[in-house]
């Protein structure tokens, strides 16, 4: 409000006192929302200061059993009697346990898990098992997807495993020990028609169209008892495998190379499939191939003439599958649960090793053979053996 200059002295101080009390009111009023802010600020604060310690009450709490169970987890691991290894998400070795100290040196810290394989561990047949030294390790992994890595858990396996081959011999030599006299008899069987051909040799007026018969005949004979023989002994002391460095490809085309002038000869239809895709095997080569013709011969004497028989060979993954399907009349529920028995045979000869052989052959390289069946739909023989990695491809010698 103005006041004109020429207003009373009493005008002008009424005036002023009113603007002065107006402000003094407006004052108190922002004084007294301040003191209502402060208050609210006040109690605010206290609410926070409660909920911090709360939560901090809460972190110390979660910090100690964390802390406990990080104890306890260090203390499991340290008197667990497998080695642990832990790996970050490059590979590099962030923590081991006594053990795997133990297996690999304190230096293993901060290597590449790749380093530390090749110069600890050799591959061995069986996926997942590896020797260092005279110890048989198993080594099984499991991955860590928050991290980005992996732990890696090694057991000794070397007691087992000497006491499975040790078991598997026993098993062997039972079986021999069973069928002894059966044996026998099949083994006198060619022995005593190869004496009754050479004796016929040796009489006098025989012609010699004669004599070479007799003596094709006795050949024939003595070949058959040798190949009893050599299954024999094959099956008593088990296969020995190798480190060989076999493509599958060439150990299917050998194998089909091998039997395709027996089927022509027995009027079969005979196709190869090969969808091995460069895989590699490593191991006996000898004893593989024997495997698998084993089968293909085993699928040629069930096949009747004019059937069709097919070997194929499939990679998938790690693994690689051999397969042998005829179109013969297909094997019974009884037989099947008795047809890899040493011995054990449906035909009129034979040892009835050839399969129980090659089912040792593919335990051997860590693999098994399964026989799919229905009776009047043929048979097919599934042998699966573990591949080889892919460092192991590129540096199989290591």
């Amino acid at each position: 409000m103005t006041i004109p200059q020429s207003a009373p002295a009493s005008l002008v101080a009424d005036a002023k006192a009113e603007e002065l009390q107006r402000a003094f009111a407006v004052f108190n009023q922002v004084s007294a929302e301040l003191t209502q802010a402060y208050e609210a600020l006040q109690t605010r604060v206290a609410s926070l200061t409660e909920e911090l310690a709360v939560a901090n009450g809460e972190l110390r709490r979660q910090y100690q059993e964390k802390e406990a169970l990080s104890e306890r987890l260090s203390s499991l691991l340290d008197a667990l009697p497998a080695g642990v290894v832990l790996l970050d998400a490059s590979a590099t070795v962030a923590a081991v346990n006594p053990v795997a100290m133990g297996l690999f040196g304190a230096s293993v810290m901060g290597q590449h898990w790749g380093d530390v394989a090749r110069q600890h561990l050799e591959p061995t047949m069986t996926v997942g098992e590896w020797l260092s030294g005279d110890s048989r390790l198993s080594v099984a992994e499991s991955a860590l997807p928050s991290a980005g890595g992996k732990i890696l858990l090694i057991h000794d396996v070397t007691a087992a495993h000497r006491m499975k081959t040790e078991l598997e011999r026993n098993q062997r030599l039972a079986a021999m020990g069973e069928m002894a006299a059966s044996l026998a008899h099949q083994l006198r069987t060619p022995l005593a028609a190869a004496l009754l051909y050479t004796s016929n040799l040796g009489q006098s007026g025989v012609s010699d169209e004669a004599r070479s018969r007799f003596s094709d005949k006795a050949t024939g004979q003595l070949r058959r008892l040798e190949r009893l023989i050599q299954d024999v002994l094959l099956f008593a002391r088990g296969e020995s495998i190798g480190r060989d460095v076999i493509p599958a490809g060439d150990l299917l085309l050998e194998a089909a190379q091998t039997v395709e002038p027996l089927m022509r000869e027995h009027q079969l239809e005979f196709v190869t499939v090969d969808e091995c895709e460069q895989a590699i095997i490593v191991g006996g080569r000898k004893a593989l191939f024997g495997a698998l013709v084993n089968l293909l011969e085993n699928a040629m004497q069930a096949t009747p003439v004019g059937g069709k028989i097919c070997l194929s060979g499939i990679r998938r993954g790690d693994v690689l599958t051999l397969s042998v399907r005829d179109s013969g009349p297909g094997v019974s529920k009884e037989t099947q649960a008795r047809i890899f028995e040493p011995f054990f045979t449906t035909k009129g000869q034979g040892t009835g090793l050839g399969l129980a052989i090659a089912l040792g052959v593919a335990r051997a390289h860590g693999g098994a053979i399964e026989l799919f069946s229905e009776p009047g739909c043929g048979a097919e023989f599934v042998m699966s053996l573990p591949l080889i990695s892919a460092d192991m491809e590129k540096n199989p010698d290591e």
